[in-house]
């Protein structure tokens, strides 16, 4: 949302671009990825469509399950499409968006703390 910025306002969303790259690694647990069903109507009588995660994935990539889930998770609002546009998903480990990259997940505070709590548990 942009909070951290000196321009934030409530009502404009003026955040950061999201990269997430390696979609293709992702893993599903269970049966999903072939019981989850992806719906969306065509605002005509009888025009619901209905796609497994299977198809979707052969159709359109791991990129789009990504992106699906997080427009769930994103409020119901007038925001949310304008969010969604600057979620960047590529299949590969290779991206356009190097040069303006600032910080890697994992390279976070919380992750690198986490990282030496597992690397002191196996010892």
């Amino acid at each position: 949302m942009g909070k951290h910025k000196p321009i934030y306002s409530p009502a404009s969303d003026c955040g950061d671009y999201v990269v997430v790259t390696n979609c293709n690694l992702m893993k599903t647990s269970g049966n999903k990825f072939k019981q989850k069903i992806y719906r969306k109507h065509t605002q005509t009588p009888g025009g619901l469509k209905e796609m497994t995660m299977e198809r979707l994935v052969n159709k359109k990539g791991y990129g789009e399950v990504l992106r699906r889930a997080v427009s769930g998770m994103l409020p119901k609002n007038r925001l949310r499409k304008i969010r969604l546009e600057r979620l960047r998903t590529f299949e590969g480990p290779e991206h356009d968006y190097k040069q303006n990259v600032i910080r890697f997940w994992a390279e976070t505070p919380e992750v690198i703390k986490a990282n030496e709590l597992v690397a002191l548990e196996k010892k």
